[in-house]
Order: C-alpha cells, then sequence, then structure tokens
C-alpha cells in the first residue's frame, strides 16, 4: 500500500510537472506570436514604401494602355474633322477673267488663269437601270445617276465634248430612254457626243449610243440585239408539288397579268406583246434617227434581235470607226474643234464615295428579294443568255 501511496505522489507530480510546462510553452508561444505581430507591423511600417512603389509599378502597364488609346482615339477624331472638312469646303474661287458656272469638272493645269476646254469621260458601266436593292455603301452607278453627270457636263463652258464610255448589256426601258433624251438635251447646248463601245455595247446600251454624233467600237465588241424582251417566272409546278396554292384577290381580270403562281392566259399574252411591240417601235425609230444612214434592208435584217460584231457594225454603218479610247478621244476632240483634247475628271462628290465604293462588291440578293424580282415582270431592253 505504501509503495502504491508512493507511485501516485510521483504521478502527481508528475502532471503537476506536465501542467507547469505545458503552461511556460503556451506563454511562450504567446510571446513569440507577438513579436512577429510586432515585427509584421513594422515591415508593415517600414515597408509601405516599397510596397507603394510595386502598386504604382503595377498600375504603370495600364496608364500607357489607356494613354495609348486616348492618343489614337484623337487623332481618329483629327483624321474625321479633317475628311468632313476638305470634303465640304468650297472650291478654289475662279479668276475674275474666267467664267465659272458649277465647277462640276476640273483638269489640273499649270494654266491657273485660263480655264482649260476638254472632254468629259462619262462610263456607262453594267445593268442600265435605277438601284432598288443596293448597299448604302455601293459606289452610285444608277441610270439618274448617269443622267447627271451627262446634265452636270452639258452646263460647264469648259466641257465642248462628251464621250459615253460603254460596256453593258443594256437595260430596262425607261431608264435607257433617259439617258438617250439627256445626250440630246446636250447636243442642242452645243456639245458634241461620241459613243465609246467596248466589249458589249447590245440592246439599251445600243440605244443610247443612236443619240451620239459619232460611234466607236473594237472590231469585236458585241453589239446589236435591237429589241424588247420580257420575262415573267413559273412556278406553278413547284407550288404544286410542296402543296402551295396562292389565291389572289384584284378589281379586275388582268391585275395580276403575269403572275408567277398561275399559267398564263392567251388574252394576257397578247396585251404583254402588244406593249413589246410598242416599245420595239421606240427602239427603232430611235435607231433609224440615229443612223439614217443605213441602207433600208439592213435596218430591216439588224434590228431583229440579233447580235453582230462590232466590224459588221462598222460594214453595215452602225458604227462610224473602228478603233478604241484614243480613237474615241481624237474624234471627239476633232468635232469640238479641239486637236490635242484634254479628259476633264469630274470632282468626287466627296468622301461618300471613297468610303462607300468598298461596299460595292458586298451586294448580293436573297431569296426573297430573287422571288420579288421574278414575280415582278420588267420590259428591259437588255442582251440576255
Amino acid at each position: 500500500m505504501s509503495e502504491n501511496k508512493e507511485d501516485l505522489n510521483q504521478d502527481n507530480t508528475s502532471m503537476t510537472d506536465w501542467e507547469q510546462k505545458l503552461k511556460e510553452n503556451e506563454k511562450t508561444d504567446l510571446s513569440f506570436s507577438n513579436k512577429e505581430v510586432e515585427e509584421a507591423g513594422v515591415s508593415t511600417v517600414f515597408g509601405s514604401d516599397e510596397k507603394h512603389e510595386q502598386k504604382e509599378g503595377a498600375k504603370t502597364p495600364k496608364n500607357r494602355g489607356s494613354f495609348w488609346f486616348f492618343l489614337l482615339l484623337f487623332s481618329f477624331c483629327i483624321s474625321a474633322v479633317c475628311g468632313v472638312y476638305l470634303t465640304v469646303k468650297p472650291g478654289m474661287s475662279c479668276p475674275k477673267e474666267s467664267k465659272c458656272s458649277g465647277n462640276n469638272f476640273s483638269f489640273s493645269s499649270s494654266k491657273k488663269n485660263k480655264q482649260t476646254e476638254g472632254i468629259a469621260w462619262i462610263k456607262v458601266r453594267g445593268a442600265i437601270a435605277e438601284e432598288s436593292d443596293s448597299s448604302p455603301f455601293s459606289m452610285p452607278s444608277s441610270a439618274s445617276y448617269i443622267s447627271k453627270r451627262i446634265r452636270d457636263a452639258a452646263k460647264e463652258d469648259n466641257v465642248k465634248a462628251i464621250v459615253l464610255d460603254i460596256n453593258s448589256p443594256g437595260g430596262t426601258v425607261a431608264s435607257v430612254q433617259d439617258i438617250h433624251a439627256e445626250i440630246l438635251a446636250a447636243k442642242e447646248k452645243g456639245k458634241k457626243v461620241v459613243a465609246l463601245f467596248r466589249d458589249v455595247a447590245a440592246s439599251g446600251a445600243f440605244y443610247i449610243a443612236m443619240a451620239a454624233d459619232k460611234i466607236v467600237a473594237e472590231p469585236g465588241t458585241i453589239t446589236g440585239s435591237v429589241g424588247v424582251i420580257m420575262q415573267s417566272g413559273n412556278v406553278v409546278g413547284l407550288f404544286n408539288k410542296l402543296g402551295i396554292s396562292v389565291t389572289p384577290i384584284t378589281s379586275g381580270k388582268y391585275k395580276d397579268i403575269g403572275s408567277a403562281y398561275r399559267p398564263m392566259t392567251d388574252a394576257e399574252k397578247a396585251i404583254l406583246q402588244d406593249m413589246v411591240d410598242d416599245t420595239y417601235q421606240q427602239f427603232l425609230t430611235a435607231v433609224k434617227e440615229g443612223r439614217p444612214n443605213v441602207k433600208p434592208e439592213d435596218m430591216a435584217a439588224y434590228t431583229d434581235g440579233r447580235i453582230f460584231t462590232g466590224k459588221r457594225a462598222f460594214d453595215l454603218g452602225f458604227i462610224d470607226k473602228l478603233g478604241g479610247e484614243e480613237t474615241a478621244r481624237l474624234l471627239a476632240g476633232e468635232l469640238a474643234g479641239i486637236k490635242d483634247p484634254k479628259i476633264l475628271t469630274q470632282k468626287k462628290e466627296g468622301l461618300r464615295e471613297l468610303i462607300f465604293s468598298f461596299g460595292s462588291s458586298m451586294e448580293s440578293k436573297n431569296l426573297t428579294k430573287q422571288l420579288q424580282s421574278m414575280n415582278t415582270p420588267s420590259v428591259s431592253y437588255l442582251w440576255v443568255l
């Protein structure tokens, strides 16, 4: 029993020693943690400048990026303002000795006090028609735009002749006739007009050339196609297979004439044929008035819609000379009484033409517009394959 008591006393003593050591260790840990906090605080105080510098260093790339961004934005704004200024600023004033009207045509010359006389060169490209679904970023090329250029050239005193540079398969009746009328009006104002045929100058393009004083073409130019065409699609067979039907509600039996959703009646064909014949007679009259020296038998034979080469047209008398651009320029100068005629370039309308020209190649018709085009027949002086 005595031994057991001794053992218990030893255990109690050891437990007390262990508890004391534990308390001492806790005090030691607390003292070390306080020291770490104090040291951390000191390092925070002494290291604040370093950290501040590091933060500033971290912000430097962002500041630099913002600087370059604002510099680029500022440069863009300056460029835009300069472009607008150059677009809308008035042209240089003319000397008092010279007469200036619209200044639509100009020519760079060293003769500052003398207005240069020359030729207005106007291009006719592609189908001649009014634009209905073109992109807002496209270069203007409609029939009314071409007519406007002819009117502008006719108003200028320094423009003595006009060359129509044509590469077109023709176009719609009204658009073609509008350009034809503007050419006649320019001739009434004393302007000489020469038509130059490029690769193709057929149907409506041939029509507008009939108003010119002279016509020049290459031997291999495709021309002719004097006639009228009207095409109307028909989707009745396709709609029957798909189980689709269209029921028109009209005010008269001919209101939906040429509809693609039903077969055309004989009476409707007769009405449309009469309209085509009428427009053809208008075409034929313009050709006879423009080419009075063509033999009647040749006129009858070669105005049936056929195409022929520039050489054949020259042999028949439909054109006056075989040649190209230089031939047309010299011929226009000869008619205007200018030995070495200069080509007067028309001033651009401004920044719009420069920017919008990039969108011309991006235009395309979707399926809806193709169907609309097919459903709306048009009468055209057009050569189609």
